[in-house]
């Protein structure tokens, strides 16, 4: 204590003996604010923009509250210090601050905050490095006082902030063209007085070079507009030279700052402002056309310049809300529509910038905002009319149309009407690429772009009804579908108002080709009205029992039906239309009776509506629809769906009578029957719309499906059925070569757009494309016409060439110098040539009728792929309709059969979607349907045959996956036979008797339908198989699955499961059987089902497995092995704690003893599961984790020395420390415990080289330091550490 004191008087008096330090200033004033307050100018600063307005926000308040002047002085000079700031994101934070601090506090003067504001960012007198930050500081003050709201009131303020962004305008490669900005954000503020009293002489020199740059324009641009009477001609005269900025002299001018403009906005991708201002002012000077066409088609698109074009495109879609009727039209026909059309159709190879959305949105603001009708419809034909060879370039679903007004829309559809029957092809703006310029050598035929325009019409007024963001009545709806239908099978005669379609006449014939797309277009347009749902509200003439369905109009008609009839009218107007392939007296006859029929269940329905007259009624609509595209077949069809109806009707007859049928009736087709092969027929057509109608139908008449409807059905999956039996599917090589142009008949949007866009997307790269892909085809042709030279063309050729004597044969060697001279005649080689010749194009016939047989077997295989997948559709809907059924229980081994013939068969994309479809309809479908059939007496026998079926094959399987699906089927099985018997509540019955046998008598009465003793077998055998081979395609999880969804088999089966807990043929399995058990014992209805006695032995038993199976561990270095441990010690640990809870009679000591030295072997702490499931085992016996003491990371701190700096001295190498010995620098005598030789250590460490002292230090780490020879280093360490005093030391006495 002694000491201590006089140490501290001693440091009191060195303290006293300092010379006095300088006084302390707070010029700024920070000392005397508190924390709260400067809080808030540390979060302005930070970069997070909600954390920044959040603090301007309380600063606010807090200076409001407090009404100190200090407090608002120091936040003024705080604010104008933050604008220079060397944090880019917190300068706008300052400025805003500044802004608001401005407005609010009016008290504060603007000129004393702009004085303040020059005087600290003064660009003279801030160092060089700091001119960046003092540049940006002046600019965000000027911007401060422009956003206080306060600066028009100020005029001389005005003009000097006006003043200091012009002499920031010298500093462009820091601010940009930001001072001109806010020059003109200052001009937009400032009143007319101000600015011809106090700015206009000050801008003077801005003004009168305003065609020198373009935010000098745009300067005296916003000036003229809102200062009109200022900025008079007379005053322009002086200040351009001109009264007006549009002239013949000034154009070139223009030109040029126009393109610094575009070039400017080149990343950012927008309008420059100016462009559009000189547009404004060009509107108001009547000098529109001149800028459009010396302006913008003669200088700017002349360069074919992509910041030029680009700019102009963007011009002529801002300009749209802006110019009249005229100017709209002269636009839209001009140069610039022209190149923007060349630059869509380009831009479709990849890797382009497409301009395309962008203008989407300009028209779609446009429509949107605009309610003149005939603007409207001026944009609308005007971007119609851009095409290229006939083909418009907007895309024929364009969303745009979903802004015009009702009345636009009809006269637009109206124009697409008349464009398809009379194309006015000398109306359109159309082009071609220079690419297509190069490769077409003679000009495009005219009938060719008229196919390609009414190819796109026909999409175009079909997206219209398909869209349903389009205001429509039904009316229009009607027309167009009525016009599709006409042109698609019809033509016109002479003209009569009571059909509309025959008024205009086509100027040019329609041909088959494009029949064939109006077709398609016409039946995807008839799926779309099929889901389409009214239109407006019933009427009030509506029957009130008549229910209202999906695809109906407003009166509760179908859309099919209402085409139907209009069908019938054509066909009776003999005089004045005619069918384009027409009806024989059969097909007319066909086409009566199913209109007889129709009206029969009308009448029928509108006293009763029933899914079956509701399904009837839609397949005879589109049978008949279907005559006028496959005459044939669907009379046909006809004939069986009239059978069909007769029957269904004559059992409903019989059935009210109750007369017995006689074995010649029951031998012949059900109704139902002959129904599911007209769907199946129809199936075969390569058509959305006909698939989603006999989805429909087929919903219908589910209920009356039987076995032998169900068993057509399934026939079609049946992947082992000859194809033969398939063959129907597959039509004629002509429908094979269409399948994919007939699969846009489905309506959908995207693969009609694709489908019809095609020709145009491709257009600027379709000779260069194909020349390429002749190319490669013939060098493909080439290369297998070489593999494929067989022996016999080798042969053949041998033969020719003898026959010439063109092939060397024998001769003597004296023979063979003559014969290299001799030559064949011309005559010969004529001869030969036509010969070799001959040989070769029969062998290439050869070769390309073997390719032309392959390509229709895969064309047919996959129709027939094609077919089955729509025939899942009906598989899919039987199911999700009548689950309760029996007959779903037939289903079950042909979905099977499918997914393992599908695993096991190709892999193109369409195998995959089949048997994707097939197995997402086994496990949803059908085994997690919450409805199942649940009379299943009469068909136990069968089930129990199915269920030993299934598992057998799943274990002779090879693939897992696909024996889940088997193995998931015998569990469905299980559930169906077992019905709603609960467990729990027999159970609780046998719990209620307490007597030990009655438990198999409920058991049995648990499992409702089950022949428990047959299953328990079945299942039995599947683990055997599964516990004893090597390979099998079962899996634990699967029996872990049956455990748990079936206690009263899990029961039975656990004795099993528990001896293969050391059985096992590999360790995997006997991990699993260690799962599977703990799963069961796991189970509460387990445990309910089985005596305590029972209990107790399984208990038993399986405690002894466990140990056995530990006993033969000897290391965890393999991973299958820890799997093991890991799942045995997790049944060890609920065994434990459960024979402990219930104070079972089980011997719990020899487990102990095997788990006891596990903690020693190798490889215990590699994985952590594995050491905390064994501790959390071993802590049921009482023993608990050691703890482990972290000595070792307390030595390594002591011992750590901290990290020489690079480029300083070691300190015994400095001057004034050269002669001190290095090991007792600094060192107290006791701590030098070793005397000289570790001293000695100490000094000889720091001379070796590093390598050594890792060598070293790695070392001590592993002996713990404990060796004589170690203990010199570890000092030297210890030592070492003085040298960041010294070094400290020395840094100072050189300051």
């Amino acid at each position: 204590m002694a000491c201590m004191a006089t140490a501290t008087h001693a440091g009191m008096g060195e303290i006293e003996n300092e010379p006095p330090r300088p006084k302390i200033t707070d010029a700024k004033g920070i000392l005397k604010q508190n924390r709260e307050f400067l809080d808030f100018f540390w979060d302005i600063a930070k970069p997070e923009q909600e954390i920044r307005l959040k603090a301007i926000e309380n600063l606010i308040q807090y200076l409001k509250k407090s009404e100190k002047p200090d407090e608002l002085n120091y936040s003024l000079k705080r604010l104008v210090d933050g604008l220079s700031h060397t944090r880019e994101a917190a300068r706008p934070g300052f400025s805003l601050a500044l802004a608001q601090v401005l407005s609010v506090f009016e008290e504060i003067q603007l000129q004393t905050a702009l004085g303040y504001i020059k005087e600290k960012h003064d660009l003279q007198k801030v160092k060089k490095k700091l001119i960046r930050n003092a540049a940006f500081g002046n600019f965000f003050g000027v911007l401060a006082l422009s956003q206080s709201a306060r600066l028009p009131k100020e005029p001389q303020v005005v003009l000097e902030c006006v003043q200091l962004l012009q002499s920031l305008a010298q500093y462009r490669e820091h601010l940009k063209d930001l001072p001109r900005k806010t020059m003109v954000d200052i001009l937009t503020e400032t009143t007319e007085e101000v600015f011809e009293e106090v700015l206009l002489g000050a801008l003077q020199s801005d003004l009168t070079s305003a065609f020198s740059t373009p935010e000098q324009l745009q300067l005296l641009l916003v000036a003229m507009q809102r200062f009109p009477s200022v900025l008079q001609p007379k005053k322009l005269k002086k200040l351009l030279g001109s009264s007006t900025v549009l002239t013949q002299d000034n154009i070139p001018k223009l030109i040029e700052v126009l393109k610094m403009a575009a070039r400017s906005v080149k990343k950012d991708r927008l309008l420059p402002t100016v462009a559009l201002d000189l547009l404004q002012v060009a509107l108001k000077e009547d000098s529109f056309e001149m800028f459009w066409r010396d302006v913008m088609v003669n200088g700017l698109l002349s360069e074919q310049s992509g910041p030029n074009s680009y700019m102009c495109y963007r011009l002529l879609g801002s300009a749209l809300p802006l110019l009249s009727l005229p100017q709209l039209q002269q636009v839209l026909s001009g140069e610039v529509m022209r190149h923007y059309g060349e630059h869509v159709v380009s831009a479709q190879l990849p890797d382009r910038f497409r301009f395309a959305p962008e203008m989407e949105t300009f028209v779609g603001d446009f429509l949107q905002g605009c309610k003149d009708s005939e603007k409207q419809l001026a944009v609308m034909v005007g971007f119609t009319k851009l095409t290229n060879q006939g083909y418009p370039v907007v895309p024929s679903f364009w969303k745009v149309v979903q802004h015009l007004e009702p009345s636009v829309l009809q006269r637009y559809v109206d124009w697409l009407k008349d464009m398809f029957s009379r194309p006015q092809l000398e109306s359109c703006l159309d082009f071609s690429t220079r690419r297509q310029q190069e490769n077409q050598k003679s000009e495009v035929p005219n009938e060719h772009c008229v196919f390609r325009l009414r190819k796109w019409i026909i999409p175009r007024l079909t997206s219209i009804v398909e869209n349903i963001q389009v205001k429509k009545e039904e009316d229009l709806v009607m027309d167009v579908a009525r016009f599709v239908f006409f042109h698609a099978f019809f033509d016109a005669k002479q003209s009569t108002p009571d059909i509309p379609e025959t008024e205009s006449a086509l100027s040019v014939p329609l041909d088959e080709k494009t029949r064939s797309v109006i077709a398609n277009s016409f039946f995807g347009l008839l799926q779309h009205l099929n889901h389409h749902t009214a239109q407006g509200d019933t009427p009030d003439g509506t029957a009130p029992n008549e229910k209202r369905v999906q695809g109906g109009t407003a009166d509760g008609k179908l859309w099919i039906y209402c085409l139907v009839q209009y069908a019938d009218v054509l066909l009776s107007q003999t005089k004045y239309v005619h069918c384009a392939q027409p009806f024989t007296p059969e097909q007319r006859e066909g086409w009566d009776r199913m209109l007889a029929s129709v009206e029969a269940l009308r009448k029928k329905s509108k006293k009763a509506q029933t899914a079956e007259t509701s399904a009837f009624q839609q397949l005879f609509l589109l049978v008949g629809i279907y005559l006028f595209r496959a005459a044939e077949e669907s009379v046909d069809l006809m004939h069986d769906l009239q059978n069909c109806l007769e029957k269904a009707q004559e059992k409903k007859a019989k059935k009210k009578k109750k007369k017995p049928t006689g074995p010649a009736e029951e031998d012949e087709p059900h109704w139902v029957e002959v129904m599911v092969d007209i769907l199946l027929s129809l199936l075969s057509q390569p058509s959305r719309f006909v698939r989603q109608m006999c989805r429909t139908v087929f919903t219908g008449i589910c209920p009356h499906v039987n076995q032998r409807a169900l068993n057509a059905i399934l026939d079609v999956l049946d992947p082992h059925k000859d194809e033969e039996d398939s063959a129907f599917v597959v039509t004629d090589e002509k429908d094979a070569a269409k399948m994919r142009t007939r699969d846009r008949e489905g309506g959908d949007e995207k693969d009609n757009k694709e489908e019809q866009e095609e020709e145009f997307e491709s257009s600027d790269e379709d000779s260069d494309q194909e020349a390429m892909e002749e190319d490669e085809d013939a060098d493909e042709e080439e290369e297998e016409e070489e593999e494929e030279v067989d022996q016999n063309f080798r042969l053949d050729l041998m033969k020719v060439l003898q026959g010439q004597n063109a092939l060397a044969t024998e001769k003597d060697d004296s023979e063979k110098d003559d014969s290299e001279d001799d030559e064949l005649d011309d005559e010969a080689m004529m001869k030969l040539d036509g010969s070799i010749a001959a040989l070769f194009s029969e062998q290439k016939k050869r070769i390309q009728a073997k390719k032309d047989e392959k390509e229709k077997f895969r064309k047919e295989k996959a129709l027939v792929r094609d077919f089955k997948i729509k025939v899942l559709d009906l598989v899919e809907v039987f199911l999700a309709k009548q689950s309760e059924s029996p007959l779903v229980l037939g289903i079950i081994e042909p979905l099977l059969g499918v997914i393992e013939s599908g695993m096991s068969s190709e892999t193109n994309q369409q195998e995959q979607d089949f048997l994707r479809k097939a197995a997402d309809i086994f496990r949803n479908q059908l085994c997690r349907a919450k409805r199942y059939c649940k009379s299943v007496e009469d068909v136990q026998e069968e089930l129990h045959d199915m269920m030993e079926r299934v598992l057998t094959r799943a274990q002779r399987l090879n693939d897992s996956s696909v024996a889940l699906y088997f193995f998931s089927a015998s569990l469905y099985l299980v559930k169906v036979l077992r019905g709603n018997v609960s467990t729990a509540a027999a159970s609780t019955e046998r719990k209620g008797q307490g007597k030990a046998d009655s438990a198999p008598v409920d058991q049995a009465a648990a499992m409702g339908s089950v022949d428990v003793e047959r299953v328990t077998l079945l299942f039995k055998g599947a683990l055997r198989s599964f516990m004893t081979r090597r390979k099998s395609a079962l899996s634990g999880a699967m029996f872990t699955d049956l455990f748990t969804r079936f206690p009263v088999l899990c029961v039975r089966l656990l004795d099993t499961a528990v001896e293969y807990i050391t059985e096992g043929v590999r360790q995997h399995q006997q991990g699993q059987a260690c799962a599977i058990v703990l799963r069961g014992l796991q189970t509460r209805e387990v445990r309910q089902l089985m005596t305590d006695a029972q209990w107790a032995e399984l208990c038993e038993k399986t405690v002894g497995q466990v140990a056995e199976s530990l006993s033969s561990v000897s290391g965890y270095k393999i991973k299958v092995v820890q799997e093991k441990v890991v799942k045995t010690l997790e049944l060890s640990q609920f065994l434990v704690k459960n024979i402990q809870q219930q104070k079972l009679s089980v011997n719990l000591e020899p487990l102990k003893e095997v788990l006891q030295p596990m903690n020693q072997l190798e490889g215990f702490r590699k994985t952590g599961q594995l050491e905390d499931t064994y501790w959390g085992v071993m802590k049921h016996f009482g023993i608990l984790k050691p703890k482990v003491e972290k000595v070792k990371k307390a030595e390594q701190a002591q011992q750590s020395v901290p990290k020489k700096k690079k480029g300083f001295l070691p300190e015994t190498k400095k001057r004034k420390n050269r002669n001190k010995p290095a090991a007792l620098e600094g060192k107290e005598p006791a701590v030098q415990a070793g005397g000289a030789a570790a001293g000695e250590g100490g000094a000889g460490v720091k001379g070796k080289k590093k390598k050594n002292k890792n060598k070293k230090r790695k070392q001590q780490q592993q002996g713990g330091g404990e060796e004589h020879g170690q203990a010199p280093p570890k000092k030297a360490k210890t030592q070492s550490a003085v040298k960041p005093k010294k070094k400290k030391q020395k840094q100072g006495g050189d300051a």
